[in-house]
């Protein structure tokens, strides 16, 4: 990928790779300078549609869009989660500061922790996982139409529906872990679609 595709959003996202990577190295950043022995996070966004019918009627259209910065903090063998959908810089430190607190009163764990650096894979291939289905509501209601119709149309006995759906969502993440307070992982993950 070229740097000018890493800096702006990906069709159909509010969010680029770039500002994902930002966010994900502030709150490490964050968690290094408060004391964390390890930390992990990750920064996500995803957006979707639904649109079902009923006997031959639309019942219902959802879209979603949502965002999140989820971080893990270790202090030792004790472990903290939080996460927010607000990417300001307060809230990023707010968010650490809480998995913080919350790893130094949990119990160790003689298990938690993140993997040793070596057992971390640094290339990822490229999976080419991220086919967006451009979809619009009116389409994927005729869709559903079409798909409950052809079901009622199977047998006479069949008088009835609990409706036909369709959905299209998608996605896409970066992700770091900084294991002893050292960058051993860093990946910016393609987006995945699930269709």
């Amino acid at each position: 990928m070229n740097s000018a595709a890493h800096t702006k959003p990906l069709a159909g996202f509010s969010y680029s790779r770039a500002t994902f990577e930002n966010l994900v190295d502030t709150a490490l950043a964050y968690a290094k300078q408060i004391g964390a022995t390890d930390a992990a996070a990750e920064a996500s966004e995803g957006s979707g549609l639904s649109v079902s019918a009923r006997l031959g009627q639309l019942e219902n259209v959802e879209r979603n869009r949502d965002k999140s910065l989820g971080v893990t903090v270790y202090v030792g063998k004790r472990r903290g989660n939080a996460s927010t959908s607000d990417f300001s810089e307060s809230a990023i430190k707010q968010t650490v500061q809480a998995a913080y607190d919350i790893a130094r009163f949990t119990a160790e764990d003689p298990v938690a922790g993140l993997p040793d650096a070596q057992d971390v894979a640094t290339h990822q291939p490229d999976l080419d996982l991220f086919h967006p289905w451009a979809l619009s509501s009116e389409e994927a209601l005729q869709l559903a139409l079409r798909c409950e119709d052809a079901a009622l149309k199977t047998s006479k006995r069949i008088t009835n529906s609990e409706g036909a759906g369709v959905s299209a969502q998608q996605s896409h993440f970066s992700q770091r872990i900084c294991v002893t307070v050292k960058l051993a992982f860093a990946a910016a993950m393609p987006p995945a679609a699930i269709q």
